[in-house]
């Protein structure tokens, strides 16, 4: 029975995600602020922790679990993301670091923290997005949230490089728009082809099977081009 962390698991992608490893006979560690949602559906191979991943002392709750139950890790989902939608004229740098936060250093020092307990084989997969690509097209009043992402994708390539020695392989997906709570608050009223439940179960297949093809690279899953 493999080990699984997913963080931003209280609602969308993250909380279908947790699901669909549980049901399919994986240990799931939870990370979100809210773990109502999932210890409500009370799935066994589930343990939700709550979490803020800013705060080096929540992060500690991490390591003491794997170090007391697990040992190891074989799948790390850098899910949670923030996401402000705001005229860059009226972006301060406490809403880009807010951003960041989320988005770039959590994602580092979660991954930093639990580098001794990833096991040879394993798969890292940070959820990105498609506006951090370059080239892609891009949307006004994402300052913030896609340069954060187009961040995530190149720390992404260095930690591969990075930890190739240990084969421990590091991906990133950069999504399209998806249908999401988050997505409905950035941007009220717009209706994406890509249910929560869809994208979930094309990352569960991802996160088990794509680090046999793949390590150090950037997948864009958009049926929208460029």
């Amino acid at each position: 029975m493999k080990n699984i962390i997913i963080t931003g698991t209280s609602r969308g992608i993250g909380f279908e995600l947790a699901q669909l490893f549980a049901k399919n006979n994986f240990q799931v560690l939870a990370l979100s602020r809210n773990t109502a949602p999932l210890e409500n559906l009370k799935l066994k191979n589930i343990t939700a922790i709550s979490v803020d991943l800013s705060t080096e002392s929540d992060l500690k709750k991490v390591t003491d679990f794997v170090s007391k139950n697990w040992k190891q890790v074989d799948i790390l989902i850098n899910n949670a993301g923030k996401l402000i939608n705001k005229p860059f004229e009226n972006l301060t740098s406490e809403d880009f670091l807010e951003v960041y936060k989320v988005n770039v250093f959590a994602v580092a020092e979660l991954t930093r923290v639990l580098t001794p307990f990833l096991a040879k084989g394993s798969h890292v997969v940070n959820i990105s997005s498609i506006g951090g690509i370059q080239g892609s097209v891009k949307f006004p009043g994402l300052a913030a949230y896609s340069s954060s992402k187009g961040a995530l994708l190149t720390l992404t390539e260095v930690l591969a490089e990075e930890y190739k020695e240990q084969q421990i392989s590091f991906n990133a997906l950069a999504l399209g728009a998806v249908q999401t709570e988050m997505l409905e608050e950035a941007f009220p009223g717009y209706k994406a082809s890509v249910s929560a439940e869809e994208m979930a179960d094309y990352i569960y297949n991802f996160a088990i099977t794509g680090n046999k093809f793949y390590n150090g690279k950037i997948l864009q899953v958009s049926s929208t081009t460029p």
